[in-house]
């Protein structure tokens, strides 16, 4: 009986479940630097984080994004942006945001695309070869 079937751990997808009084994302100004704010995302990991803060070092106006996983058990990272001034940190998280959606709204056509072209080319209906 492997760890995944013991009684005493929850399925992994449970860790990613928000309960009815969590909330996905909390934002606490960082009163040390100006124009920076700490997002604490519950629920989510590195993947979702180490995403955020590549795009949003792509933003002009961003000057630091990073983030850091307070504990390895728990599904929760904090990503601290500072921005120029002339945004909001919560905007430039807005931002980066609609625009990831929009690339990764891309990257699904694009892939559904090749995927069906691939099934139409080996002609017995599967894509595999």
């Amino acid at each position: 009986m492997g760890i995944e079937n013991s009684f005493d751990v929850p399925p992994r997808f449970e860790l990613f479940i928000l309960g009815d009084d969590e909330k996905k994302v909390t934002e606490a100004t960082d009163t040390r630097t100006p124009n920076s704010s700490v997002f604490t995302f519950n629920k989510e990991d590195h993947t979702l984080a180490n995403m955020l803060r590549a795009h949003l070092l792509k933003d002009q106006h961003v000057t630091f994004a990073g983030y850091k996983v307070p504990h390895p058990l728990f599904a929760t990272f904090e990503l601290r942006i500072q921005t120029d001034g002339d945004i909001t940190p919560k905007e430039a998280l807005v931002n980066c945001c609609k625009a990831l959606v929009s690339d990764l709204d891309v990257l699904s056509r694009e892939f559904t695309k090749e995927y069906e072209l691939r099934k139409m080319v080996s002609g017995d209906g599967t894509a595999d070869q």
